[in-house]
């Protein structure tokens, strides 16, 4: 039986090709200009802070982050999670922070709120708190009340999960910087690209810079570092081109901004369609099979998770091999290839797989599979059915 279910259905659509033929049609400029600066105008509106920073990637949007607090002399320990993408981990490494690496919580995927505040020193100076697939990772605010005591800044990495919420309030709006990805796969998409977002203005100008090379021109005109560095450079460097920081380009297209503008009108409502599809598929898949005690409250998702109920290994290879016959895509590990600290580029580190049960049973045992706006009711509960029935 082929199910034929693949971990995206086109997320670019018609619409968003012909409002792309007809900004061409005017032969603009294509480079970062207008159409970025309302892209970041309108889609800081939408989250909820001041300031907003296109760029080429959610993954770039954790490397600067990560680098803006390099920039401005903050080292030490960050908190980060097992459960992640790529980039969360090698940004705070390239930044030169020393990772300490926390176990999910299975209802939410995010990081485990017991284990975090017990390793709140006072080294520690920033936790990187990942939104995984579309649930929101701030449990209490018991833990936003721990890190404001003890004055650890908190960064938080939406790429998998905007317009998911905490006590009504949209996530990205909770930490000093949040970060979002514009992938194909994701909520929306501008092809490739991500956000960088803040209501710090001195945070935004330096990301603007690290955005262009480091340059100076490229802060806000008053803003204080910009003036500091054309004022001390004034006798042997022209203001068009002070590095202030040593960076790269990672700016994107007028394109890539159409396309997002044109998507985020219909942003909430696919969100919402995303929700009801996840309630659909809790409510048909086996519980006696499958995971389903998630945290829903203030739940976006952009897949649905399929994890073991228990450490199954022929079960799982029985599993895997009935969804490729029946072609539904899907990734195991959940979020970013699992447990982080098993990636080669991690294996320096010295690690107790013991230490971290809720992340490792994911690795092995669970799964995501594609959830979007154009599923319907049946499709889900023709997906369960087909996977209630693998024994």
């Amino acid at each position: 039986m082929k199910i034929n279910w693949p971990l995206m259905d086109n997320n670019i659509i018609q619409d968003d090709l012909d409002v792309v033929i007809d900004f061409l049609k005017g032969t603009p400029r294509l480079t970062q200009g207008a159409q970025v600066a309302a892209f970041e105008e309108e889609w800081s509106e939408w989250l909820g802070v001041k300031y907003s920073v296109f760029v080429n990637s959610g993954a770039s949007a954790n490397f600067i982050t990560m680098h803006i607090l390099r920039a401005s002399g903050i080292a030490g320990k960050a908190l980060v999670p097992t459960l992640a993408w790529v980039s969360d981990i090698a940004s705070t490494l390239s930044a030169g922070f020393d990772p300490v690496f926390i176990d999910i919580d299975p209802k939410t995927l995010g990081m485990d709120t017991e284990q975090i505040i017990p390793k709140l020193d006072e080294q520690t100076k920033v936790i990187f708190l990942t939104h995984v697939q579309g649930f929101n990772a701030i449990p209490s605010w018991t833990l936003l009340g721990a890190l404001n005591e003890k004055k650890v800044i908190l960064l938080e990495d939406c790429c998998e999960s905007y317009g998911a919420t905490f006590r009504g309030n949209k996530i990205g709006t909770f930490g000093l910087i949040s970060n979002f990805s514009f992938y194909y796969a994701h909520h929306m998409s501008t092809i490739e690209g991500g956000m960088i977002c803040t209501d710090n203005q001195g945070v935004y100008d330096i990301a603007r810079m690290l955005r262009s090379h480091g340059m100076s021109r490229e802060a806000t005109t008053d803003a204080s570092i910009r003036v500091d560095l054309e004022e001390m450079y004034k006798d042997s460097l022209t203001p068009d081109f002070i590095f202030g920081y040593p960076s790269f380009n990672f700016r994107n297209t007028e394109i890539g901004a159409v396309i997002g503008r044109n998507q985020l009108k219909r942003l909430d409502e696919n969100n919402s369609k995303r929700v009801h599809n996840f309630d659909v598929f809790l409510n048909c898949i086996d519980s006696a099979k499958y995971k389903t005690d998630f945290e829903v409250e203030g739940n976006c998702n952009y897949a649905f998770p399929l994890i073991l109920k228990k450490p199954d290994t022929a079960f799982r290879d029985r599993l895997e091999i009935a969804m490729k016959d029946a072609n539904i895509e899907f990734r195991r590990g959940s979020s970013g290839g699992g447990n982080q600290l098993r990636q080669p580029y991690l294996s320096n580190i010295d690690w107790n797989p013991k230490d971290y049960p809720n992340v490792e049973h994911v690795h092995f045992f669970g799964y995501y599979i594609g959830n979007y706006p154009t599923l319907t009711d049946n499709r889900i509960m023709e997906l369960c059915k087909f996977l209630n029935e693998v024994d």
